[in-house]
């Protein structure tokens, strides 16, 4: 059939109508793909390939593309390109405001050159929903939610007027305002739609799959819902944002098969950490993985989307679940419109995406197989989330840890330390705190507040504690942070909240809190006795992540695990505690109570949520939500299409990524002489080398904010002033507990300066020393590099110190894109060797030649001169994996490559 103007060319006569229930739609049939045997591709692949038919254009997307990936193998995928072109976009403010800097600079780029500044605009729906800036100063109190607001608004009114600005200067992109909720939640149940339309120039609607990139790493949590989604940096999502495909290679996906169902007292949590320790185990790294198997029919949306969250922690790219009934079901729960569900049903099933129990598996690189009924319940840490310890055996767990060498799984304690005691004294109580006791419990992320059971699980536990005459012991910074506010509406309809606030679980805000280290300050008290015993205390929480420096400075040793869990430790008052056997606590009248007494069958909470969980709460908490909150509506904004920079503020600054850029591409040269910034260990996070935390006043990063007149109670965090790269080139490296191995025994970010005789000092120091005097600089890594957040903040940083390219036994896959995406070379070491096995120390200098042949995965012989002399020569391998990828690092970026495009295209206005 012919084709609207509108729509790319069709050269496999694959556009067709169908019947949406509501009138006719144009989609493009993948059947129309000859010899593709739809039913042997996992559903994850069929959603890709209908992109690439969709968008095939010649240019761009090719008709090579297609016929590549229609003909996948899932035993063996080929090694080659595939441009993914996402229906949407979404972010979050931390992450979200790099991005409209980086925009509004390209902006001004433009304007520079004479072109158009509005040829820099959003090309597909783009959400931002501010969720990362609430932080827990206020707790305990029931009118803590509205304290902490206020301190939020007051600590962001620059931020959210600079994002006030982005929401009427560019088109189709929609804000979420602060106290909404967390923007995966608010994703799954209110802005992802299965299927999306668009209007067609003859006014019949095209239909295609809800796909998306996001810039917070459990964008993947969408996934529960069948909505094809993942996370990149910022840098990959501004490009995406633009009309710019994202390339990767062909994925490989991994199968993993569910039977039976969870036992009495195992929760999706439970299985989340279960699966997160399966997958690592088994290496899903830059893998899809999808869940099929009789299993599924047991598990709801809000479940599969708890696994689907925490697809970065196992590894994977995402962890899938294809749509069905259960999916059907759940959006018609969470108020989405009836057209909107015929419209899910009949696309999906037209196109072979829908899933039934009689459904073949299809074919994929590897099967793994789960039985549910085996999940117990468990934890995970103390610093890792692949690190699941049963409950029983968490007290052996957490006494090995204490004197295991320092590292992601150890503290290095000496054996004279482990009786250690602290003070606590808040003029009513004084206790001695010892280490592994719990100084914060929260209720928090994304992961899990999005699961009516686990949270109306808490709150029974918490009724039938209180009821028992049960307390929170006083140390304890307790908080819960729903993820919507539906989540307050149902706990409120089960009369469960006043049972939770009793125990100090009163509602602090709706926002990550916690789970990205906003966990605020902890009482004075608690504190002191820390410090006067060096404790290692613990935290436990209901999020995703528990990385070095992550959740609190001084809290180091940081617990995964459900909401009831949640609650069941802060009532114990410490992790040095089997819950299956040991007393939780005791009645006022000296009765010992255990959390078998406490804890609720699975089939009351199943009921509570059937009765208590309504779609008229989704209705009334959504509707409007964009213009719900009037002091997001007070705030005043400047006009125009091109941002009016304030010399002087210290949270938003162009950056200088753009200033300088020529409209012509520079040579590849090789680097030389380059000096080792920093040498670190196996599985340094995003969180390591860009934290997210506090921003210590004596820090590099805190001085300068010094020298511009804010004081340190006004420094916010890191994560708040990612708007100025300033702060967060002087915050890079800067993570109070990374190792640096330059400078052995030590934590925080001091590196050696080769320059002045190894003087030890602070990295960014370092780094200015080495730019003055034009040394180009690398980073020496082991595996796993750059695990954790999506931050590009983490690859910005790393090219503006001067950091020139990285070389690591192993990368994660959203940090080895966003190295590229700053122009930063990843090199991979040869299968087996790393720095160590190579004897490097990092007092070397490093030769690596380079040139405009560069191509994706060659190998390239790196030579470091140690000090006396001696010359090693390794191989190393490129990894720029794809021919787009290598055209990116030569333009020093991909958003310099968007630039250049730009203007190469822009009418010129002056």
């Amino acid at each position: 059939m012919s084709a609207p103007a509108d729509l790319a060319p069709d050269p496999f006569d694959a556009l067709d109508t169908f019947a949406t229930g509501h009138g006719r739609a144009y989609l493009y049939r993948l059947s129309a793909l000859d010899g593709v045997d739809l039913d042997r591709l996992p559903v994850s692949i069929r959603v890709l390939l209908e992109g690439l038919l969709r968008e095939c254009d010649g240019d761009l997307v090719t008709e090579e593309h297609v016929r590549r990936l229609a003909q996948y193998d899932p035993a063996a995928p080929t090694e080659a390109a595939v441009p993914f072109t996402p229906s949407r976009v979404l972010l979050q403010d931390f992450t979200g405001v790099p991005s409209v800097v980086d925009l509004a600079a390209l902006r001004s780029a433009m304007d520079r050159f004479g072109a158009a500044p509005d040829g820099i605009s959003p090309e597909v729906p783009v959400h931002l929903i501010i969720d990362h800036s609430v932080q827990v100063d206020h707790f305990g109190l029931p009118n803590a939610v509205q304290l902490n607001s206020e301190l939020e608004f007051r600590r962001n009114q620059e931020r959210y007027k600079f994002l006030k600005w982005g929401q009427q200067a560019f088109d189709d992109f929609r804000v979420v305002p602060p106290a909404s909720g967390i923007c995966h939640q608010v994703n799954l149940e209110y802005v992802g739609r299965g299927v999306w339309t668009r209007d067609t120039a003859d006014g019949t609607p095209l239909a295609y799959p809800d796909t998306l990139v996001g810039t917070d790493s459990h964008t993947t949590m969408i996934n529960g819902l069948g909505v094809l989604g993942w996370d990149v940096g910022g840098i990959d999502a501004e490009a995406a944002l633009l009309g710019q495909p994202l390339y990767m290679l062909m994925p490989e996906v991994v199968g993993v098969e569910l039977t039976g169902e969870l036992s009495e007292g195992a929760t999706a949590t439970d299985l989340v950490l279960t699966i997160t320790q399966m997958l690592r185990e088994y290496g899903v790294v830059g893998r899809f993985v999808e869940f099929f198997g009789a299993g599924l029919r047991t598990l709801t949306v809000p479940d599969r989307a708890t696994i689907a969250n925490m697809s970065p922690e196992y590894g994977a790219t995402m962890g899938f679940f294809p749509i069905d009934g259960e999916t059907l079901d759940y959006m018609r729960r969470t108020n989405r419109s009836e057209e909107q569900v015929d419209l899910v049903e009949r696309y999906t099933k037209e196109q072979g995406l829908f899933h039934t129990p009689d459904t073949p598996a299809p074919d994929f690189l590897d099967v793994l197989e789960l039985d549910l009924g085996d999940v117990t319940p468990s934890v995970a840490g103390p610093k890792r989330p692949q690190d699941r310890i049963r409950v029983p055996e968490l007290p052996d767990a957490f006494a090995d840890s204490l004197t295991a060498p320092s590292g992601p799984t150890g503290f290095g304690l000496d054996a004279d330390d482990l009786g250690a005691t602290g003070t606590y004294d808040d003029g009513t109580h004084t206790l001695d705190l010892t280490h592994g006791d719990v100084v914060i419990a929260a209720i928090t992320s994304c992961t899990n507040t999005s699961n009516p059971s686990v949270m109306l699980g808490a709150g029974l536990l918490a009724r039938n504690a209180v009821e028992a005459g049960l307390t929170v012991p006083p140390y304890i910074k307790t908080s819960l942070a729903p993820g919507s506010k539906v989540v307050t509406d149902y706990l409120q309809e089960s009369d469960l909240l006043p049972f939770l606030q009793e125990l100090g679980f009163a509602t602090v805000g709706y926002g990550c809190t916690t789970c990205i280290g906003n966990s605020g300050p902890l009482p004075d008290p608690v504190e002191d006795a820390i410090e006067e015993g060096d404790l290692i205390v613990s935290g436990v929480l209901s999020g995703n992540r528990n990385f070095e420096g992550r959740i609190h400075p001084l809290v180091q040793a940081n617990y995964l695990g459900s909401p009831p869990l949640v609650v069941a430790y802060a009532l114990a008052g410490t992790v040095d505690i089997d819950l299956t056997t040991d007393p939780i606590g005791e009645t006022a009248d000296g009765d010992e109570v255990y959390l078998r007494d406490l804890w609720p069958s699975s089939e009351a909470v199943k009921r509570l949520v059937d009765t208590a969980v309504k779609p008229d709460f989704f209705a009334a908490e959504y509707e409007g939500i964009e213009d719900a909150n009037e002091t997001w509506n007070e705030i005043e904004i400047p006009e125009g299409a091109v941002y009016d920079w304030e010399e002087d503020s210290t949270y938003i600054k162009e950056p200088p990524f753009f200033v300088d850029l020529t409209p012509e591409v520079p040579p590849v040269d090789s680097i030389e002489d380059a000096r080792v910034l920093v040498k670190v260990r196996d599985s340094t996070t995003t969180d390591h080398i860009s934290p997210a935390g506090a921003i210590p006043p004596d820090s590099p990063a805190g001085t300068y904010l010094i020298e511009q007149g804010v004081e340190p109670r006004q420094f916010n965090s890191y994560g708040a002033r990612r708007g100025n790269h300033e702060v967060m080139m002087r915050g890079t490296f800067a993570n109070i507990r990374i190792k640096n191995e330059l400078v052995p025994g030590t934590e925080g970010g001091v590196t050696k300066n080769f320059l002045r005789d190894g003087e030890v000092t602070s990295v960014y120091e370092a780094a200015m020393d080495y730019q003055a005097h034009d040394v180009p600089l690398v980073v020496l890594a082991g595996e796993d590099y750059g695990m954790g957040s999506s931050r590009d903040w983490a690859a910005k940083g790393t090219d503006l110190l001067g950091v020139e390219a990285v070389l690591a036994a192993s990368y994660e896959r959203i940090h080895r894109s966003n190295l590229i995406g700053m122009g930063v070379l990843p090199l991979q070491f040869a299968d087996g060797a790393d720095a160590d096995s190579l004897g490097l120390d990092g007092t070397e200098t490093f030769d690596i030649p380079l040139d405009d042949d560069l191509a994706p995965g060659q190998e390239i012989a790196v030579t470091a001169t140690a000090e006396d002399g001696t010359a090693t020569t390794f191989p190393t391998i490129a990894r720029c994996d794809t021919p787009v990828e290598v055209r990116y690092y030569r333009h020093g970026g991909i958003l310099h490559y968007v630039l250049r495009e730009t203007l190469r295209e822009a009418p010129v206005t002056a």
